[in-house]
């Protein structure tokens, strides 16, 4: 039975057979993604000391500004995943389409498609704010021995074997998924390991924080404005607590535990959403969901959406079921 310290590497070995698919391909895989964060950690807590902060003068295919860690980050995983021969592609936000690997070997018969945001809400990095990586994955559908197509990344989020993130914070967490429950692993920085600290994680049913960038609140739509005036309400339970650090893996972090609401919707700058399906909203809709909470874009559950783009956006609301029901009434009353 699964317990508290017990490392990463022994609760993945555990719990094999607990996976969909027990050849050992995903065990590696989510070790993999492991080590890669564990580099990327490193540079993390270096940022200051060296010149590893700050815009690296490029713009991703999002057109957003790069940061220099976006760089570093996006290449050590790609790198990790590439030269240990696990995975047959990989697709990141920071790349402007899919990468196939080993795609023309009739042997290679690696079976999983990743997804990844090497580090989600990077622009945080400067001010010493926690930011994240969130990655996602698939088993792919085309033939093995073939080479990876567009359709191995285009999956339903229902379709995902496993999901996760990493939160580089106060203290360095990897949380995820494989459709049996959520566990959550802290890292020992004094000997690299990762130990069992947040067992069977749940959202609470209900919460009191609602997590939103009111900025754009004269861009939202009307449903969403009310359903924010409702959370600022002098009744019963509330008003909530207003809660926004911007990185999308702490705000969904800090609810997971305490119970809460994190809210992206569409907006008239954003009319499609600002976050994107493959590689944030459909990991984390998986989290949520085997954590007891919910995740939609309004109306739709978002596992059900079918993508039709690699870096597709949608609109997201995500974190304790009773508050995003509560949010969907709201979006619905005013359809």
């Amino acid at each position: 039975m699964s317990k508290r310290n017990q490392t990463l590497g022994e609760f993945i070995i555990e719990n094999q057979t607990s996976f969909k698919y027990t050849s050992g391909e995903l065990s590696r895989l989510l070790n993999s993604i492991r080590l890669a964060a564990k580099v990327v950690n490193h540079e993390v807590n270096k940022a200051g000391l060296v010149d590893i902060i700050g815009n690296a003068g490029d713009t991703n295919i999002q057109g957003e500004d790069q940061q220099k860690l976006d760089v570093y980050a996006n290449e050590k995983f790609i790198q990790t995943l590439t030269k240990r021969n696990i995975v047959c592609g990989i697709a990141s936000e920071e790349e402007d389409d899919f990468i196939a690997i080993n795609s023309q070997d009739e042997n290679n018969q690696n079976k999983y498609v990743v997804l990844i945001d090497p580090l989600d809400g990077s622009s945080n990095i400067d001010v010493n704010v926690s930011v994240g990586t969130i990655f996602s994955i698939y088993r792919r559908v085309t033939p093995l021995g073939t080479p990876v197509t567009l359709d191995d990344f285009l999956q339903k989020g229902s379709a995902q074997v496993a999901a996760g993130y990493v939160v580089y914070g106060t203290s360095t967490m990897l949380v995820y998924t494989t459709g049996d429950g959520v566990n959550g692993f802290t890292l020992n920085p004094a000997i690299g390991s990762y130990y069992l600290s947040h067992p069977n994680m749940q959202f609470p049913e209900d919460g009191n924080i609602y997590s939103v960038n009111e900025g754009n609140y004269s861009d939202f739509p009307i449903g969403i404005k009310k359903y924010i005036k409702y959370c600022q309400e002098d009744e019963g339970e509330r008003p909530y607590t207003s809660r926004y650090i911007g990185s999308l893996v702490s705000d969904f972090h800090r609810n997971m535990i305490k119970g809460g609401i994190y809210m992206y919707p569409k907006s008239t700058k954003n009319p499609k959403g600002k976050l994107r399906l493959l590689y944030e909203c459909n990991p984390m809709a998986f989290i949520a969901e085997q954590a007891n909470g919910k995740a939609s874009d309004g109306f739709t559950r978002i596992m059900d959406i079918v993508p039709t783009e690699l870096h597709e956006r949608v609109p997201f609301i995500c974190g304790s079921k009773n508050m995003v029901e509560k949010a969907e009434e709201f979006m619905r009353n005013e359809e």
